[in-house]
C-alpha cells in the first residue's frame, strides 16, 4: 500500500483530527511538514541528523499521546508547539550530556532559545489578534490599511483607487483608519 502525500503543509485541525481518526496520512504529512525546522535547530545546537530524527520522533509521540488522551490544548500554532517540545527534549538531552562531561559552557548558546520560543508564541497570538481586529475594521479602512502596509501601495495609488481628491485626504483617512484599528486591537 503506497501513501500519497501532498506537498502542502496540513492545517493544525487536519493533523489533530487525523490523529484522532488514526490516519496514517496525517502523521506522514506531519513528519514531512515540520522536520526541517527541528533539523535546523538541532544542527545549529551541537546535534546531527540522527539526533534530530530522534528528537522529532519523541516530539511527535508527545503530541500523539496528548491528542489521543484528550489532554491536548493548542494555545499556539502546531508548528510552534512541535518546535517548543523538540527544543525542550533537546535541551534536556544536552543538559544530561553536560552533567556527564561537566562542561555546560558548550551549550550556553542553546539556552537563549527559550526566550525566542516565547517571543514567537507571543507574536503568533498578536498576529491572530491583529487579523481579528482588521476583520472588524470594516471597509474602506480594512482595504486602505492592507493596501498601504501589506501590499505596499503608495498614497497616490490609494488616492486614485478610492477617489480621494488628493493624497493629503487619503493620508488623513489612513490615519483615522489606523487609529480605529489600534482601538479595536487594544480592546480585544
Amino acid at each position: 500500500m503506497s501513501i500519497k502525500l501532498s506537498s502542502s503543509v496540513p492545517t493544525d485541525r487536519e493533523v489533530v483530527l487525523g490523529i484522532l481518526n488514526n490516519s496514517e496520512e496525517a502523521l506522514n504529512k506531519l513528519y514531512v511538514a515540520y522536520f526541517p525546522m527541528v533539523l535546523q535547530f538541532i544542527l545549529n545546537n551541537n546535534g546531527d541528523d540522527d539526533d534530530a530524527k530522534d528528537v522529532y520522533q519523541e516530539a511527535i509521540i508527545v503530541l500523539y499521546n496528548k491528542i489521543k488522551s484528550g489532554s491536548f490544548e493548542l494555545n499556539s500554532k502546531l508548528k510552534t508547539y512541535i518546535y517548543a517540545v523538540s527544543r525542550r527534549i533537546w535541551l534536556k538531552k544536552l543538559t544530561q550530556h553536560s552533567k556527564k562531561t561537566n562542561n555546560i559552557t558548550d551549550f550556553e548558546d542553546v539556552l537563549v532559545v527559550d526566550d525566542d520560543v516565547e517571543q514567537h508564541e507571543q507574536k503568533d497570538m498578536q498576529f491572530d489578534k491583529m487579523k481579528v481586529a482588521l476583520e472588524g475594521l470594516g471597509e474602506p479602512c480594512k482595504t486602505i490599511i492592507e493596501d498601504f502596509y501589506i501590499h505596499s501601495l503608495s498614497m497616490q495609488d490609494i488616492c486614485e483607487k478610492f477617489g480621494y481628491t488628493n493624497t493629503d485626504n487619503a493620508k488623513t483617512q489612513k490615519y483615522k483608519c489606523l487609529q480605529r484599528l489600534k482601538k479595536i486591537f487594544f480592546q480585544s
